[in-house]
């Protein structure tokens, strides 16, 4: 089962007088990662590179930003995959010392940073969402309303015309059954419509 992450955490190594500044962080996709790591350089301009990793769906990516190709980005991507974490920004920004520390000794650096933080992340289970939209008449909207209340699902949209069509997201391991009692409920008059993953 993936996990993702509840809240961002933070690393810092030294290592032969560079700085290794490390974050992990929940991300659900690629132009919100963009928008961290340009945030990361307007916060850091004198850091020598920003590297950074994502596994978000087909929006993953391993940046090196300038290290020698494949000893950043690749490897904190392949941490967060080893932890079988999805939907999680690795960042790390690094200030040159002055040392080189080889291709081995950027890959090590690069690594450490990630799995630091990744120590003190508080990692929970990824659960797929189903979006789902029923038509039902006005008599029953209360009733469904409070149905979804009590499913714990997220009510997204409410549109009144003929019928009150309500849009929701629930965990997609849930959706049958509330799907069930609702039809329950409803006697025979919910209407649903095409749902969405």
């Amino acid at each position: 089962m993936p996990y993702t992450l509840s809240a961002p955490v933070h690393s810092e190594l030294i290592i032969k007088k560079s700085r290794f500044i490390g974050c992990v962080q929940p991300m659900a996709d690629r132009a919100s990662a963009q928008a961290v790591v340009d945030a990361l350089w307007r916060e850091h301009p004198g850091a020598a590179h920003v590297c950074w990793a994502l596994l978000a769906g087909g929006q993953s990516a391993a940046v090196d930003d300038g290290e020698p190709s494949g000893t950043a980005g690749r490897p904190m991507l392949d941490v967060l995959r080893h932890q079988d974490l999805e939907g999680v920004l690795a960042t790390v920004v690094r200030y040159f010392g002055g040392v080189k520390l080889g291709a081995g000794g950027l890959v090590r650096a690069y690594t450490d940073t990630v799995a630091q933080a990744l120590l003190q992340a508080n990692k929970v289970p990824l659960q797929r969402m189903r979006t789902l939209e029923c038509s039902v008449p006005y008599a029953l909207e209360g009733l469904l309303r409070r149905m979804i209340d009590g499913a714990g699902a997220q009510l997204l949209q409410v549109q009144h015309g003929t019928l009150v069509t309500l849009q929701l997201r629930l965990p997609e391991a849930e959706a049958e059954a509330f799907v069930h009692q609702v039809n329950e409920a409803g006697q025979g008059r919910v209407a649903w419509g095409e749902s969405t993953d």
